[in-house]
């Protein structure tokens, strides 16, 4: 799959359900050695599209469940809450 088909989905936390945000206003962390995706940075405390002050949440690879044509169905076990 290629990142520009990734880009304008949902991301929903499937435990809480609730709406992170859309990927393509998310970061990306790679692993510069493989080029592989390691996670999704995801900022928080949006308030009328301007970030305030606040963390963000990292969603490693390994918890994303599935892929769909809209959204990215996340599962973030209990214990890892994802918050920097």
């Amino acid at each position: 799959m290629r990142l520009s088909e990734l880009s304008g989905k949902e991301i929903v936390d499937v435990k809480k359900a609730e709406r992170l945000g859309v990927l393509g206003q998310t970061d990306l962390e790679i692993d510069e050695n493989s080029g592989q995706i390691k996670a999704l940075l995801i900022p928080s405390l949006k308030w009328f599209g301007f970030r305030k002050q606040g963390g963000e949440v990292r969603v490693p690879w390994r918890h994303i469940q599935k892929i769909g044509a809209d959204m990215i169905i996340i599962d973030i076990p209990d214990g890892e809450n994802g918050r920097d």
